[in-house]
């Protein structure tokens, strides 16, 4: 078709001229499409791209609908009605002889070859080698996704590259080509497909291999009339030639497969917004991401020059998402906008992001295409996921947002997927970039409000619903039943501890922020519910200091809706992580009121439970006879009710405080009957904590094989189990009981495996007293350095945490260590520092430990009195609270010291 000279490619929107014929080309100048010799289709392509119209203009200019121009392009009807040929005709303004061809052609009377031959004298068909846009300025980054298509590119091959709309695909292929044009020098040829290009439909496989064909050398005019015979011909042209083919905004795999060159010297770079998983062959996918905050500031910095690197900029590529569209949108704005500060620009890109536009290009246009290739329902969907009050989402928590049902919404999790439209965050989670969730958003904004509210609601009955479920299959005790539940379309199979907990941990962010959502919106009933349905996750993972807040706003909402058991509730469950942060006062305080509420309400047990908590406080402050009375009181009535759960928590913890009271064997009696309770129950976590405390009665009691055994059982019902938050308690006991027996090599090696586990989970407290334990080791086998550095972190992670009886203790070992090396004054400082975080906690011990260790510096520095008045006090508080070993002890140093300095 080509006639007279050489052709030679136009740049930007540009068209090559051929006596009255055009070549489509893109805005790069690359051949976008060839007209197809024998179809209609081709044809009507042909002219509306020399009359630069889009599908949708020529579709309005001749009256028609998009999908009828659309339709007829693609060849999905291979002939037109005359009415819409002569409107066809009249919208692209053909006149004489070449309208009357066309409708001839558009009614089947003539083949579109014959009217190009009319127009188009034969000529000599001329190669095109090279057809590759210029390399794009934007272009930013990507090592290693170019590391992979260098390696890929070695030999040949296809490469997919998929993606979200604007995450840069086409910019990557080209730049890669590039940079491997040197490997192919047989031809470099690029394609548009327009897959998802506005105002165009995908451009048939028989049209794109017309164009490549073409540029190969074959006459348009020649070309065969199937699309198998196309495509092996194409395959017979590029056959031993090393060859780099770049296929662009391809829609399927359909459209791409007869494109293959099928040689193996032959790369080809196909980009699309969905994954092509059905692709022939060795492919390799790779999935385009958004940019690393640091490379999307330089991509900014390169397109806007003369704007300087900062906080600004960075503020600005968060906004746009870290998407190389949106950020490149941005960067021209700010080059049309000189008189603009960056803090101006940030101003209107909160507002408008979306709509921010250059000549042809924005944000929400690139997300429009992808929007409409969409079915109704996906729409619809899609404007739900909007509206999700997290950042990710599974099939079940989808359905509850949609109102569909579990299989319905996992296909459309999937449809999505595949369009580009959401991100694969983890199994059958799904995650939305942010500027498609304002896209998602502006959408849904035309929904009825009522319709978007029910939604909502919906989600957060799931929520509160399934978090119900997991605490009763996390909490540590039996709980009251919960009140009736609201429907739910599906709910995930909780059905133990372990399922319970990686459920919980996966939903954490989507459930905070659904709690972050009910608060705001003063939701006070779901704000109690949804609280208490967190209480066990976030006392096992924390931060307590957050759970804090999070339980004292419960307590506030149950009291403004006159929620007394949940108000009570509320207050129970604050007293734990009070406890936990250290704060003893304020989680007694929190418990006697939430025992208060229990009593008044009738609740026994309510009363039962916050009567253990509390004398777990109580032991933790040494206060062991009020201890003792609260649990002998919470396992009075854990018997009434016949919760052998709750009566197997309260005799785990009597049995501690008889151990640290000094009766040792009632402590292991009252272990080995918890031990039996939580078997019964079926509470193998329980068995771990029992144990525990077992092996520490029998340690106290010189039985050091005996404890070693309820460790090592403790340590292997965790690792069954899979509970590695059990196995490093286990092990940091264990390490501790073998120091104590002489194993110092044992001792170290349990606490370093502890260690490794508690850091692996992030358990910040279980490295605390690892750590702790490890200085211990390390001091008795001479390693001084290594023990100080173990307890210098030691107290660092504990006064991060807050447990000022943590820090207590490890300033105490401290200050020993100071002692041993003949350190007297940092020694005496640690023990001082010691004593005032015991006495401000109300820790009966770790004050006595405190007073004893400035006892001892004293003797050291011949202040014999001195020394023997701390000593003595410190030997009171021991006889008071029971611990009549620690007492012995310093009543045997006593007698050494019989003459006052």
């Amino acid at each position: 078709m080509v006639r007279g000279r050489r052709h030679r490619v136009r740049s930007a929107r540009g068209c090559s001229a051929r006596d009255g014929w055009w070549l489509p080309l893109s805005r790069e100048g690359q051949i976008a499409a060839w007209p197809d010799a024998l179809d209609f289709g081709g044809l009507l392509t042909l002219l509306r791209e020399k009359a630069r119209l889009t599908q949708e203009e020529l579709a309005r200019r001749a009256s028609l609908s998009t999908r009828t121009v659309s339709d007829l392009e693609r060849g999905i009807h291979l002939t037109a009605r005359k009415v819409t040929a002569e409107l066809l005709a009249g919208a692209l303004g053909l006149t004489g002889p070449a309208k009357e061809r066309f409708i001839d052609a558009a009614l089947g009377k003539i083949t579109a070859a014959a009217v190009i031959a009319a127009q188009a004298p034969p000529h000599p068909a001329l190669e095109v080698r090279y057809s590759l846009p210029p390399r794009p300025a934007e272009f930013t980054g990507r090592d290693g996704e170019l590391g992979r298509i260098t390696a890929a590119g070695t030999g040949g091959g296809v490469v997919a590259i998929d993606g979200m709309p604007g995450v840069g695909k086409t910019a990557l292929a080209v730049h890669a080509a590039h940079l491997l044009r040197d490997r192919f020098p047989g031809r470099q040829l690029f394609i548009g497909l327009h897959g998802h290009t506005p105002g165009q439909g995908p451009v048939a496989p028989k049209t794109a291999l017309a164009a490549l064909l073409a540029a190969t050398g074959v006459d348009a005019r020649g070309l065969p009339a199937d699309l198998e015979s196309r495509a092996g011909l194409w395959r017979d042209r590029m056959a031993g030639q090393r060859a780099l083919l770049v296929l662009d905004n391809a829609a399927s795999s359909a459209q791409v497969t007869p494109l293959l060159p099928g040689g193996r010297d032959c790369l080809v770079l196909v980009t699309s917004r969905r994954y092509l998983g059905d692709l022939p062959g060795a492919v390799t996918p790779l999935q385009l991401e958004v940019l690393p905050p640091v490379k999307a500031q330089e991509m900014f910095l390169r397109l806007a020059p003369g704007t300087a690197a900062g906080p600004a900029v960075a503020e600005l590529v968060r906004l746009a998402g870290f998407l190389p569209l949106a950020i490149s949108l941005l960067a021209r704005v700010r080059a049309r906008h000189p008189s603009w500060t960056l803090a101006d620009l940030a101003a209107e890109t909160r507002a408008s992001m979306l709509t921010l536009a250059t000549e042809s290009n924005s944000v929400a246009a690139a997300f429009e295409v992808s929007y409409r290739d969409l079915t109704p329902g996906q729409q619809r969907f899609l404007r739900y996921l909007g509206g999700h009050l997290g950042s990710t989402a599974d099939p079940y928590a989808a359905a509850a947002l949609a109102g569909t049902s579990l299989a319905e919404a996992a296909g459309c999790l999937d449809a999505l997927h595949r369009e580009g439209l959401l991100t694969e965050e983890g199994y059958h989670r799904y995650g939305m970039h942010d500027l498609i969730r304002r896209y998602a958003q502006d959408r849904a904004a035309a929904d009825p409000a009522a319709e978007r509210e029910r939604a909502v609601g919906r989600l957060l009955d799931f929520y509160t619903h399934t978090a119900t479920i997991a605490e009763t299959r996390l909490a540590r005790h039996t709980q009251a039943a919960a009140g009736p539940a609201a429907p739910v379309v599906a709910v995930p199979g909780l059905a133990d501890g372990p399922k319970a907990l990686a459920w919980a941990r996966a939903e954490r962010a989507n459930l905070l922020a659904c709690l972050d959502h009910v608060t705001e919106a003063g939701q006070h009933t779901r704000v109690v519910a949804l609280t208490a349905a967190l209480a066990a996750l976030l006392r096992q993972d924390g931060p307590w200091t957050s759970a804090v807040s999070r339980h004292a706003t419960a307590v506030q909402a149950a009291r403004q809706s006159g929620d007394r058991p949940g108000q009570a509730n509320a207050l129970a469950n604050l007293g734990i992580v009070q406890r936990l942060t250290g704060d003893y006062p304020g989680a007694a305080q929190a418990q006697a009121e939430a025992l208060r509420l229990f009593r008044e309400t009738g609740g026994r047990l309510g009363q039962a439970n916050v009567l253990h908590q509390l004398g777990a406080g109580r032991r933790m402050t040494g206060d062991y006879p009020g201890a003792a009375q609260a649990q002998a009181e919470a396992l009075g009535l854990f018997r009434d009710l016949g919760d052998r759960h709750g009566q197997a928590n309260a005799l785990n913890e009597l049995g501690d405080v008889w151990r640290m009271t000094g009766d040792h064997p009632g402590a292991a009696r009252a272990q080995r009957e918890a031990l039996g309770l939580y078997r019964e129950v079926g509470d193998p976590l329980g068995q771990v904590n029992a144990l525990n405390y077992l092996g520490a009665a029998l340690q106290m009691s010189g039985d050091c094989p005996g404890a070693v055994r309820a460790h090592e059982e403790a340590l292997a019902i965790s690792q069954e189990l899979g509970h590695r938050h059990g196995q490093a308690k286990a092990l940091t006991f264990l390490g501790a009981v073998r120091q104590l027996a002489g194993d110092h090599q044992g001792a170290a090696q349990a606490l370093e495996e502890a260690l490794v586990i508690c850091w692996e989970l992030g358990h910040r407290h279980g490295q605390a007293n690892a750590l702790n334990e490890l200085g211990i080791v390390r001091r008795m086998t001479g390693d001084h350095q290594g023990a100080a550095q173990a307890l210098a972190e030691a107290l660092r992670l504990f006064h991060e945490i807050g447990d000022h009886g943590g820090e207590a203790m490890v300033l105490n070992e401290t200050g020993t260590l100071h002692l041993v090396r003949g350190e007297l004054g940092p020694a005496g400082d640690r023990h001082q520092q010691a004593l005032a975080e015991a006495r401000a906690i109300g820790s009966s011990w770790d004050e006595a430990h405190a007073l004893a260790g400035l006892g001892r510096c004293a003797l050291a520095d011949g202040r014999t009195s001195a020394g023997r008045s701390l000593l003595q006090q410190a030997q009171a508080i021991f006889r008071r609270i029971g611990a009549t070993g620690a007492a012995a002890e310093l009543d045997a140093l006593l007698r050494k010291q019989t003459t006052p300095r």
